[in-house]
């Protein structure tokens, strides 16, 4: 099953968990690795990605432009630097924050799209 087909509090909850699991994991991960937010280190990226596509239709547009998005957001790190953060909370946290902006930005313009 996908995440896309559960009901959209199940998916809220599964993300939640998730996001907070992911601040613990990728904290020890930086500790082993010894770099900041080293590359292995991707459970930032897959949280971010889905909050990106919470609760939107899936189709091929919201797909692909919620992808372009949140990598845009993610590799640009607005304000305010949350990468910043120490441990886990910066590694997760820039990437939740890319997350929310990409699903806000594809919200407006799937509401001007009319999807």
């Amino acid at each position: 099953m996908c995440w896309a087909a559960l009901p959209s509090w199940l998916y809220g909850l599964l993300l939640l968990v998730s996001g907070a699991l992911g601040i613990w994991v990728a904290g020890e991960a930086e500790q082993l690795l010894g770099r900041k937010d080293a590359a292995p280190i991707v459970i930032d990226e897959i949280v971010g990605i889905l909050l990106t596509y919470y609760a939107v239709p899936v189709s091929l547009l919201p797909v692909g432009l919620g992808f372009l998005l949140f990598r845009l957001f993610d590799i640009t790190k607005p304000w305010p630097r949350l990468e910043l953060l120490p441990g886990g909370w910066g590694i997760m946290l820039d990437d939740v924050l890319a997350g929310l902006l990409a699903q806000s930005c594809l919200r407006l313009f799937l509401v001007g799209w009319g999807d």
